[in-house]
């Protein structure tokens, strides 16, 4: 079962950062190189809990769609979603924020598990590891910037919240 960790940090207050990290249009943005999409589900806005929102995306060069739920939101501290279907067997993908002397540390837990057992387990060894911790990697620079500019106020629902 892999499990990618992650730690960034941001010169921001931790409210920005959580609702960066619970935006659409931010992911959107980040993912633009492979064309994602919120296509069911929230579509646009800050994701709430119990929310579903069904991406569609061109991920090795096969279109693929994949639904997850948000299971957990603490504001301002925790948030977590699932896959409900899609590519993987299975993944949990928990984001946790603290509040620190120069703004905010984000931490990305990404676990899971890939389809076809064994064939599964040998393409995570050879590339599927890296290849989703730099998606995650290229998301959370993307969320910094934004963070740390003014560039978040362009995005739906945020200008409102602060």
């Amino acid at each position: 079962m892999p499990s990618i960790h992650l730690r960034t940090e941001i010169k921001a207050p931790i409210e920005l950062v959580f609702d960066l990290a619970r935006s659409i249009d931010l992911h959107e943005h980040s993912m633009e190189h492979t064309n994602e999409k919120a296509i069911a589900g929230r579509t646009s806005g800050l994701v709430q809990q119990g929310e579903t929102v069904t991406w569609q995306a061109k991920h090795l060069g096969i279109t693929q769609k994949l639904t997850s739920k948000i299971i957990a939101v603490q504001p301002h501290h925790y948030f977590a979603d699932e896959m409900k279907s899609g590519a993987f067997k299975r993944f949990k993908h928990e984001h946790f924020f603290e509040t620190s002397s120069n703004g905010c540390i984000m931490r990305d837990i990404f676990d899971y598990d890939s389809p076809l057992g064994i064939l599964g387990s040998l393409v995570d060894a050879i590339f599927l590891k890296k290849y989703m911790t730099d998606l995650l990697k290229r998301r959370n620079q993307l969320l910094k910037e934004f963070a740390e500019s003014d560039r978040w106020k362009n995005l739906p629902g945020m200008r409102e919240n602060y």
